[in-house]
């Protein structure tokens, strides 16, 4: 694929690894609480083994790492894996999403800057352009870039070498992938849903780095509203520490949890206001299903893939939420959670 070179767009195409001064608390909380080595990851153990294996390996033979695909829900740690591996190679890593490159241009100028072993993050990958796609294929394999020099009957195409990088890529949907993109990739992994002790654990690690205490009891609260995501679990809580500081001189204890959960609208399952929502509109709108994505989006007021990527995941998990070829169907476990006679049809 052929790249015209565009100095406006190469300018562009660094912003999107630069990293604003003056971002929020809220974004410097969050990189707080990211682990940065290895070993401070807790769960996805097979992920963990297998990459220390593939780091060790390419830090032996002094070579880049092989590019590395990680999918799975949102929230997982698909980025901080990301940015371990960064920390572990000792080498630079450059941060992007696939919407965020636009023209063949932006991706040019980024893989251009690279340094021979950095990583290029691409967060969202399967949101690529096509055009984009078929660059990162030479890029990939032989680590280089055709440009186009001129316009017309003089133009003439040149061959750029860039040093070797790793290409980690992100996405919560894998099959949207293209197969010749996905089968570049030297690794492919899917990160799975946290257990209760894993996300205890992960509880109890940021209420330390946050400085705040919290009583057993709380940890286990916390950890069963917190869907199995890291992320959620860490939002949460930051938003109980809130309600401790004001009103519990920075102690998180089981009532004052019990509160904080109330207050956010969150309940004993992880269920916000939106799951209650979907469920709902199943149960009484559309007499407990089937009902189609689209139908149930705009009954709702969210986005398809709102619903699709954010909230059913989880409802399928906890056996709220069945799907059918004629659309999505409240199971049994959903009627029992509303107190409301399921009918069996």
């Amino acid at each position: 694929m052929a790249i015209q070179r565009n100095t406006k767009q190469a300018q562009q195409a660094r912003k999107s690894d630069s990293v604003d001064p003056k971002q929020n608390n809220t974004e410097l909380a969050e990189n707080i609480l990211r682990p940065k080595k290895i070993s401070d990851y807790i769960g996805q153990t097979q992920i963990k083994e297998n990459l220390s294996v593939f780091i060790q390996a390419a830090k032996k033979r002094k070579e880049a790492l092989e590019h590395q695909l990680y999918y799975g829900p949102p929230g997982l740690g698909k980025t901080t894996l990301a940015n371990i591996i960064a920390h572990e190679m000792g080498v630079n890593i450059k941060t992007t999403s696939g919407p965020a490159i636009e023209k063949a241009g932006d991706l040019a100028s980024i893989l251009s800057s690279l340094k021979e072993g950095d990583i290029l993050f691409i967060d969202e990958i399967h949101r690529l352009k096509t055009n984009i796609e078929e660059i990162l294929y030479s890029a990939m394999e032989d680590y280089a870039l055709d440009i186009v020099m001129g316009k017309g009957p003089g133009a003439r195409s040149m061959r750029l070498k860039i040093p070797q990088f790793t290409l980690i890529g992100a996405t919560t949907k894998a099959g949207s992938l293209s197969a010749p993109l996905r089968d570049r990739f030297g690794n492919i992994a899917k990160l799975q849903f946290y257990s209760p002790p894993e996300m205890q654990e992960i509880i109890k690690r940021s209420a330390k780095i946050l400085n705040v205490s919290i009583d057993p009891e709380s940890i286990k609260e916390i950890s069963f509203c917190s869907r199995a995501t890291p992320r959620i679990a860490n939002r949460l809580v930051k938003r109980i520490r809130d309600f401790a500081d004001i009103h519990q001189e920075g102690s998180i204890t089981y009532s004052l949890t019990q509160t904080a959960l109330k207050a956010i609208g969150v309940d004993q399952y992880g269920l916000d206001h939106t799951d209650r929502e979907i469920l709902e509109t199943i149960i009484h709108k559309f007499n407990g299903g089937p009902v189609g994505l689209a139908t149930l989006a705009a009954a709702t007021a969210e986005e398809k893939e709102t619903i699709e990527d954010v909230y059913e995941p989880y409802l399928l998990q906890i056996g709220f939420l069945d799907r059918s070829p004629r659309g999505r169907v409240a199971t049994k476990n959903a009627y029992d959670f509303f107190g409301l006679k399921f009918i069996s049809k």
